[in-house]
């Protein structure tokens, strides 16, 4: 799994007029998910993704989690984040997760995620053409790979 976490103070998801999620303070988190995906990834991910400690203190240090500040999270599913682009200008998705593994995978994160922070998550629509808006603060974006764990 992939994810590109951008710290925001609002982010909004739109599909078709509608909007399907929305959040202030927190978290807009990018999700890709790959064949070679499983639970104990899922698992680990939520975990960093909740835990993570990018929100100012009242030094103004990056010392604070999401429940520190009652921050929310909008989850969307991009399967783009594995684009393979070493052969021309036309990206490959051969390594992301067809529907029929993804879409589980994607619940399971929506249902972690609200678990460790006691709140509903807001989601955009799995495979729908979404339309992103955020306000980036700092900006501070995060990217992890389950595979890479740096």
């Amino acid at each position: 799994m992939r994810a590109v976490i951008q710290r925001v103070v609002a982010a909004s998801c739109q599909v078709d007029e509608n909007i399907t999620g929305s959040i202030d303070n927190g978290f807009l988190v990018l999700l890709g998910i790959e064949d070679a995906d499983t639970a104990e990834d899922l698992v680990w991910l939520a975990q960093k993704i909740a835990a993570m400690r990018v929100f100012g203190d009242e030094n103004g240090l990056m010392n604070k989690a999401l429940a520190d500040i009652d921050g929310n999270i909008l989850l969307v599913s991009q399967f783009t984040l594995f684009a393979a682009t070493k052969k021309g200008n036309r990206p490959g998705f051969t390594r992301a997760a067809r529907p029929k593994k993804a879409i589980p995978l994607y619940e399971s994160m929506v249902k972690e995620l609200s678990r460790l922070l006691g709140k509903a998550v807001q989601t955009g629509i799995f495979g729908a053409d979404m339309k992103i808006s955020l306000v980036n603060d700092g900006p501070v974006t995060i990217i992890i790979d389950t595979k890479n764990k740096e």
